[in-house]
């Protein structure tokens, strides 16, 4: 349909005095409005979504016939904007403009839509900064660089029209086994509180009128955390989800794929309703999986799927609407009422209105040429690559020094599939899209290991380089249907990366004996670990032990280096190492980061982020389950190697405190007794001093990073809040109480390793509130 010039004055200047409010309660009675003028037509339209390329021509240009055939009443939201064909950020800019622009112009009430991408690791596009992945970087336990990271993707995105993005992934990953755990900031409730609020801090910008809304991932439980007990779910599961909404305004929340107890999370009522809605205060959008509706278990009826999604709390059906397109037909039957609708549709405009789409001068694209991968972005990527890269073990052969041959060798040694993870843009098109060339592209220009080993090598230093063996023989990724169900297609899972390369494993071991050191590069790619990817067990790939096996044979030390989203089983050869390097997915600066670290250009400095296996576990395990030492886990979570030494003294907490008081001070000192200069990350927990209270045996309560030069000491002062105590209960109510009693402050350098503890008394009558109004500690580091 085509309006008169006419209908679009006086449509635009609508939008014009809508926007001149902004208090809440005028946002709302527009809101109102503009319901009351939509038909009915155009309300469903705001809760589906569709792919933009389905409305343009083979030459690039909107197809304007197309968009009166499929969106006559406009369409609430574009999926996937950038990655569905390599393209330049300015053609993904000028897509956006001509879209939005017919949008405006051609439906009744002119309503923008919402243009989301996956922004995990960095914008998920052709060219884009590719960041490490989120396991990683929760090990660096550097918040303010998880920020500026999302600062600069949402800054980006939001030039090339996107004003959405389906990330942060903050589930508390608790199986190690998990496919999906790369995604995630690994086991702990509260170091993924403190990552994720900073991700949607940087990407929000703290003003959603330029900055990117961001979205809470996957609600609630996915990951090992769906049937956990009540307590352990609202205290520690829902954590991330509860702090990125309520100290960061996040604006949407996308329900998993799971069940909690016993029905799919994305016709929960309990979860949707009772505990975001009712309990959180969420307002924002809830917005379905892709496909997970049409997944409804029990319920073949794609009517009634649509039905139980809307009315159980879940707004938008993603990722085309194949369900809600029936909704009018829903409504007629009685299975939706109007005010389901309603409440549907307005929290979509709600979150339109607060991205300022109906603002005259509202910020839907840059008109500037648009550059990716820019000086400032390679620099935060390797940052944050050099601060996520743990060192497991280590004799004393790293850093390398005094040697001249260095063999460099194993299936992640010259790959892009040891740097990238889940959601990158070469990730998302080798699996989705079945581009195989991808990792040809090499746009952006993606560093590998090899080639940074002979890049930064100190003079003298000759680097040797022969594959040895590649992933796996054959295809090992298993056939599952979860998940997306568009990856329930043989043909996406019964394959295995092509490397290119040979593998001489004659040729790499005869270059063995003449090394110095062996650089053993190996771990999982995109098809053997990720989403809808998962393989037997958590044993090294293929053949890759038995090779490395081999390498240790020849009496040379071998500095094992493990890539891939999650802890791999390294038993039985880990003991023969000189030294392991747990790498994760560290993207694009990922090659310059570790060569960097093993030619001692960096002191690594990250700690875990999981309890690190030395068997296959398929069920949940996290550090703060026993404060005893669980004897599957090779290393623990807060564990990591540097190349200095650390030593705590000095801690002074508060002996004694009010259960109405805000917090307890506490200061320690770390000093750097060694003879290089390092990054130290001390950790803060709680424990309690009688089994009665009400908390974990140990649990994180805060961090520090602290930089210090040789000899240097630095002093951390840290707030604990007194509701870091605190714990939740449901007896007619839910709420969190905070009881008077007597706690133990402990300061480590891992959740084994306590080097300082001391006894804090709290007094006064038990405190309870619904919610806190404090989660995190607060700690400054001073000379």
């Amino acid at each position: 349909m085509k309006y008169s010039s006419l209908k679009v004055m006086v449509m635009m200047c609508l939008i014009a005095c809508l926007a001149s409010c902004n208090a809440p309660a005028d946002i709302e009675q527009q809101i109102d409005e503009l319901y009351q003028k939509m038909p009915q037509e155009e309300r469903i339209a705001q809760l589906r979504s569709m792919y933009m390329d389905e409305l343009f021509n083979e030459q690039g240009q909107l197809d304007t016939a197309k968009c009166r055939e499929l969106i006559p009443y406009g369409i609430g939201h574009f999926s996937q904007f950038c990655m569905q064909q390599p393209r330049d950020p300015n053609d993904l800019r000028n897509r956006a403009i001509a879209i939005q622009d017919w949008l405006m112009h051609n439906t009744p009430n002119g309503i923008p839509a919402l243009l989301h991408e996956e922004v995990l690791s960095g914008v998920n596009t052709l060219g884009s900064a590719i960041y490490p992945q989120q396991i990683g970087q929760a090990c660096s336990f550097n918040p303010e660089l998880a920020e500026l990271k999302t600062l600069q993707t949402s800054t980006t995105l939001r030039k090339m029209g996107g004003v959405f993005a389906l990330s942060p992934m903050v589930d508390v990953c608790r199986t190690p086994s998990f496919n999906r755990l790369e995604e995630s900031y690994g086991e702990d409730g509260y170091l993924s509180a403190v990552m994720g609020t900073a991700f949607v801090k940087g990407l929000q910008q703290g003003n959603l009128k330029t900055g990117v809304g961001a979205c809470s991932k996957h609600y609630l439980g996915y990951g090992g955390g769906g049937d956990a007990e009540e307590k352990e779910m609202m205290e520690e599961i829902l954590l991330p989800h509860e702090t990125m909404i309520r100290l960061t305004g996040s604006v949407a929340v996308m329900p998993g794929y799971h069940d909690v107890h016993g029905i799919r999370c994305v016709a929960n009522s309990e979860i949707l309703q009772d505990i975001l809605r009712d309990y959180v205060g969420f307002d924002g959008m809830v917005v379905s999986d892709y496909t997970a509706i049409d997944q409804i278990p029990n319920i073949t009826d794609t009517i009634q799927k649509a039905a139980a999604a809307i009315n159980n709390g879940n707004d938008v059906d993603f990722p085309f609407g194949a369900n809600y397109q029936y909704l009018q037909e829903a409504i007629d039957k009685g299975l939706v009422k109007p005010e389901v609708l309603e409440r549907a549709v307005k929290n979509v405009l709600r979150i339109k209105f607060r991205l300022g789409l109906f603002d005259q001068d509202a910020y839907l694209y840059s008109k500037e040429d648009i550059q990716l991968d820019t000086p400032e972005e390679r620099q935060t990527a390797y940052d944050i690559a050099s601060q996520s890269v743990v060192l497991l073990e280590n004799n004393g052969v790293l850093p390398l020094k005094d040697v001249k041959n260095v063999l460099v060798t194993g299936p992640n040694a010259n790959s892009i599939w040891a740097m990238c993870g889940d959601y990158t843009y070469p990730a998302m098109s080798y699996f989705w899209k079945m581009v195989m060339d991808v990792a040809d592209r090499d746009n952006p220009h993606i560093v590998k290991l090899l080639e940074a080993m002979q890049s930064r090598k100190p003079e003298g230093v000759n680097v040797m380089y022969s594959r040895g063996c590649d992933w796996t023989e054959v295809v090992e990724t298993k056939y599952g249907e979860l998940g997306d169900a568009r990856a329930w297609e043989k043909a996406l899972l019964n394959r295995k990366v092509d490397s290119g390369e040979k593998a001489d494993k004659a040729e790499a071991l005869k270059m063995a004996k003449e090394a110095d050191v062996i650089i053993a590069a190996v771990g999982e790619n995109v098809m053997l670990c990720g989403e809808n990817r998962d393989r037997q067990g958590l044993r090294l790939p293929g053949k890759q032990e038995q090779y490395v096996e081999e390498l240790l044979k020849t009496g040379k030390p071998v500095v094992l280096v493990m890539f891939g989203g999650r802890a791999q089983v390294i038993s039985g050869i880990a003991e023969k190492c000189a030294a392991i390097i747990q790498a994760w997915y560290p993207g694009e600066e990922g090659g310059n980061a570790v060569a960097d670290i093993l030619y001692g250009k960096v002191s690594p400095s990250a700690k875990l982020s999981v309890s690190y296996p030395n068997t296959e576990i398929n069920e949940p395990i996290c550090y703060n389950y026993s404060a005893e030492k669980d004897p599957r886990v090779a290393w623990p979570f807060g564990y990591g190697l540097s190349y200095t030494t650390f030593e705590y003294q000095n801690l002074q907490v508060n002996s004694e405190a009010q259960t109405s008081d805000d917090f307890v001070e506490l200061t320690f000192q770390v000093k750097n007794t060694g003879a290089v200069k390092g990054d130290e990350i001390a950790q803060i927990y709680l424990s309690p001093t009688q089994e009665s209270q009400k908390i974990r045996p140990i649990q994180l309560q805060g961090f520090a990073r602290i930089s210090l030069e040789p000899g240097q000491t630095k002093t951390v002062t840290t707030r604990l809040y007194v509701e870091q105590t605190g714990y939740y209960s449901h007896e007619g109510q839910r709420q969190w109480n905070i009881e008077p009693g007597t706690f133990i402050v402990k300061v480590g350098a891992s959740s084994t390793d306590i080097r300082l503890q001391q006894q804090m008394e709290l007094k006064g009558k038990t405190v309870t509130k619904p919610l806190r109004d404090h989660y995190f500690s607060e700690s400054i580091v001073s000379q």
